[in-house]
């Protein structure tokens, strides 16, 4: 069984992002590199009234181990049901608990970071759900709900709850994903713990990576934003700093078409090939603006326009071909 504490560091990770984190992505991004996995959050309440799409969405392939599933909620008894029943139906290596997402229509059934503004629901969340499962339990919180030492005394309240490891992404509920993540704060949280403690927020590459476990003597990064359309990103920061046997190079453009065409092809495995239209958001992440320094034949404005639209595997493939025809 996954102990954290025993866990090879530095821990590096790919962040649970709603509509992005699925199995598809995840499989991608394991094959590159990426030691662990958080799956896309989802529903206790709707896992426990047993929807077969959320439920779906909690499955778990032998190749994307070690996956962490987050689960989002507010009743302790329903998050320690619906943990139960994942663990029983997937067995995933961990459970994580969200209490950090910002959005409005999490925070206003007080999911996510609203739990910051009541400690001693939080800490019965983490109790509840660690007296209902064997895996280890995890929170992915923030800095605060306003000010970002909100943290100091919430992170405390978590550990003492029983969690085995903590995830604090750099900002507060109200920054949402604007401003500078205040890694010295989270160094200000890892000092203050014994259990393990990883950092989120603004690492997009090695070497944002590097200086920030330098900073915070954290245990680990966590990627969401940073890993969209850059999973190799996780064997470069695990190049930059000194991950045994990790090795990096910096993707062609060919790499990048047939990465998307795997992509897709796990898409249409997983959803049919209507999953495709799914996979749209995914695609302007792979060829992003900065791609026209190093290939200014190529037209990437309209490449993106044609992938934004495309609804068979055949199209997907014509319009990657022809971008490597110019």
């Amino acid at each position: 069984m996954l102990d954290w504490k025993k866990a090879t560091k530095p821990i590096i990770a790919l962040a649970p992002m709603a509509d992005m984190t699925d199995q598809p992505f995840c499989r991608i991004c394991k094959e590159i590199g990426v030691p662990y996995i958080w799956r896309e959050m989802v529903s206790a309440e709707a896992i426990i009234r047993g929807n077969q799409k959320t439920r779906a969405m909690t499955g778990i392939s032998a190749f994307e181990r070690p996956v962490i599933q987050q689960l989002f909620g507010n009743d302790p008894e329903r998050l320690a049901e619906a943990a139960r029943i994942i663990e029983e139906m997937f067995q995933p290596d961990g459970i994580d608990i969200n209490m950090g997402c910002p959005v409005r229509k999490i925070t206003e059934n007080f999911d996510g970071s609203s739990l910051m503004r009541d400690p001693e629901r939080a800490a019965a969340i983490v109790k509840a759900v660690k007296n209902a499962v064997k895996a280890p339990v995890s929170v992915k919180t923030r800095l605060g709900w306003s000010k970002d030492d909100e943290i100091l005394t919430f992170a405390k309240i978590i550990e003492d709850a029983g969690a085995d490891l903590l995830t604090v992404h750099g900002r507060t509920k109200e920054q949402g994903y604007a401003g500078v993540a205040n890694w010295t704060r989270i160094g200000q949280v890892k000092d203050s713990l014994s259990i393990p403690v990883i950092l989120n927020g603004d690492v997009t590459d090695g070497t944002s990576a590097k200086h920030a476990l330098e900073l915070t003597g954290a245990d680990g990064v966590m990627l969401g934003r940073g890993a969209l359309g850059n999973p190799w990103v996780f064997n470069e920061i695990g190049s930059v700093i000194g991950v045994p046997r990790t090795s990096y190079f910096v993707p062609s453009l060919e790499d990048r078409v047939t990465i998307v065409l795997r992509h897709a092809r796990y898409q249409i495995e997983r959803y049919g090939e209507g999953g495709l239209v799914k996979l749209r958001k995914h695609f302007p992440f792979y060829f992003k603006k900065e791609l026209h320094d190093k290939h200014p034949q190529v037209d990437f404005i309209a490449l993106r326009s044609a992938l934004v639209r495309v609804s068979s595997y055949q199209e997907l493939e014509e319009a990657l071909k022809a971008v490597l025809a110019q």
